[in-house]
């Protein structure tokens, strides 16, 4: 497995109107296409006005067909004309991380 960690960051005072807009228009597609969220978070200390989430998937490839097709969808070209015509973000990070062996064995003694 590995995991898309997102990291978004909005200007300031922007989160509340990036989150709804993401709610509305991008939350379903998401869910349609990409399947397996595994968080999705605003931060409440720290960097603030930052939004993280996560997506699983078995492999690379599944992540590259998957965003391919949601990116093929009309829906989403819409809400990232929309996104960008609101200038809400100021940066988006990514990474691909995997988990570590020893926490394999944690979830799978969870499971047990």
């Amino acid at each position: 497995m590995i995991v898309d960690l997102r990291i978004y960051t909005t200007l300031p005072n922007r989160l509340p109107e990036f989150v709804a807009l993401y709610e509305e228009k991008a939350w379903p597609l998401q869910l349609k296409y990409l399947e397996n969220c595994l968080g999705w978070y605003t931060t409440v200390e720290g960097a603030l006005n930052t939004v993280v989430h996560l997506w699983g998937y078995t492999d690379q490839g599944e992540r590259e067909r998957r965003r391919a097709a949601m990116a093929a969808d009309p829906g989403w070209g819409a809400y990232l004309a929309e996104a960008a015509q609101r200038g809400l973000l100021i940066k988006m990070e990514n990474r691909i991380v995997r988990p570590t062996g020893f926490f394999q064995a944690f979830r799978a003694a969870q499971k047990a």
